[in-house]
């Protein structure tokens, strides 16, 4: 077969590929605004009469300044459902935060305790089974050192653990810094539709991989399956595989006015490893294989398709720029050409969406989104994709090389000056 031939049919498979990715990227975005029952359906449940659960919050912290703790702490203390606990969890090895964590305790000593992992290895899952041990309430829920949460979340969430009889409960975090810098938008913009609309689709369809915040389980189940995985990067992303596999009713729900507000990375640097221990995470997750023990085909289909996600973008990320070069110059026949082009019907669909969730993106969270918002989203469209490509790929060489350290996002508060973090007193019982 002629080289020219090969050269073309792979150009051909390459684009199809790409293809598939990006169509099933618009899909999922888009799929809470197919049928508006779905809006219905993804929402909270309404307030019930009386309590029904109480509460064990666990607040990893590590290396963080006191004003961003004090922030969480306080959000979380004003809760308006009366039955919790916080515990504080903090690494050993990080004097200046565990003492930090001691003052909190001190200053609430009937609602805060401190956990301090003396584990050798360091990362979010350890500290977070060493305060689980801790836990003595009903429903344990996480919230990161930065996470501001709404006053009436614990309340709802109660009310959605009662009303659909679930084992898990996944709420929704929001980005909210969108003006800082030039990736910061589209970083709001990825929050807004992984949990106003991805999250649920891949409920709806039995398979969900976890987040690391706002989530609430059971602590009978969570001590049933040990925890997280300490050696997992995407401890959240694993601890939802493994529940999907116990066939565990995982609700999703969403609200605007309930989302926990949180900032994007500080610095570009910063963003690309968090991404990058993100992949490494989902990398490690496919990998360990519990995915196949979903009960059925489809399931099984879809949980490889998500978790190889972020194989795909580094596959993308190396055959986008060879791919259009191939097209433009490697005199290809016209229909070849036709299809290398092909990935931009959806990612340019893709885009047009975009436009619009960002609007209602300002509306939900009563931001002025102005005409120069909008310019950049597009501009910096494309290259917020070469970012996440290449720390995929990033991700894809340290999982070659057997390297799982843990590239902890440090947190500048910057979130803080878009919403009001007065201090409130602990609503007791």
């Amino acid at each position: 077969m002629p080289v020219s031939v090969l050269a073309s049919a792979l150009v051909v498979l390459i684009a199809l590929a790409l293809f598939a990715i990006a169509l099933s990227t618009l899909y999922l975005n888009t799929y809470a605004w197919w049928d508006p029952k779905t809006q219905i359906r993804t929402s909270y449940s309404g307030l019930q009469a009386s309590e029904s659960c109480s509460f064990s919050l666990i607040m990893p912290c590590r290396n963080e300044r006191e004003d961003v703790m004090r922030a969480t702490l306080s959000a979380l203390l004003a809760q308006t459902h009366s039955r919790k606990e916080v515990i504080i969890s903090v690494g050993h090895d990080d004097p200046e935060t565990v003492q930090t964590a001691h003052k909190l305790a001190r200053e609430f000593p009937d609602f805060v305790r401190v956990s301090v992992d003396v584990s050798e290895t360091k990362n979010k899952p350890r500290q977070l089974n060493k305060a689980l041990s801790m836990c003595r309430n009903t429903v344990v829920g996480v919230f990161d050192a930065e996470s501001i949460a709404a006053k009436e979340l614990l309340a709802h969430i109660d009310s959605v653990f009662a009303a659909k009889n679930a084992d898990v409960v996944q709420g929704a975090v929001q980005l909210i810094n969108y003006r800082d810098t030039w990736y910061s938008l589209r970083n709001c913009l990825e929050y807004f539709t992984w949990f106003r609309s991805r999250l649920h689709a891949h409920s709806r369809q039995g398979f969900i991989p976890l987040g690391g915040n706002t989530v609430f389980i059971k602590r009978e189940l969570l001590n049933e399956v040990r925890g997280w995985d300490g050696n997992c990067l995407a401890e959240d992303c694993d601890l939802g595989v493994r529940l999907s596999t116990l066939g565990r009713k995982i609700v999703v729900a969403y609200s605007p006015e309930l989302v926990t507000r949180e900032e994007t990375p500080d610095t570009l640097k910063a963003l690309v490893r968090q991404r990058t221990r993100w992949s490494l995470g989902f990398m490690q997750v496919f990998a360990k294989g519990d995915w196949k023990n979903l009960p059925t085909r489809k399931m099984r289909a879809i949980a490889w398709w998500t978790l190889m996600q972020q194989h795909f973008m580094a596959f993308a990320g190396v055959c986008i720029p060879v791919a259009i070069f191939a097209a433009v110059w490697g005199g290809f026949p016209l229909v070849v050409t036709l299809i290398a082009f092909l990935p931009l019907v959806p990612t340019l669909a893709t885009i047009a969406f975009d436009i619009c969730m960002l609007q209602e993106f300002g509306r939900d969270h009563k931001f002025t989104i102005s005409w120069y918002d909008y310019f950049r989203l597009i501009v910096g469209t494309p290259i917020y994709q070469l970012v996440l490509a290449f720390s995929a790929l990033r991700a894809l060489v340290k999982f070659i090389r057997r390297d799982f350290g843990w590239e902890k996002t440090d947190h500048s508060g910057s979130h803080l000056s878009y919403i009001d973090t007065a201090v409130a007193a602990p609503v007791r019982p």
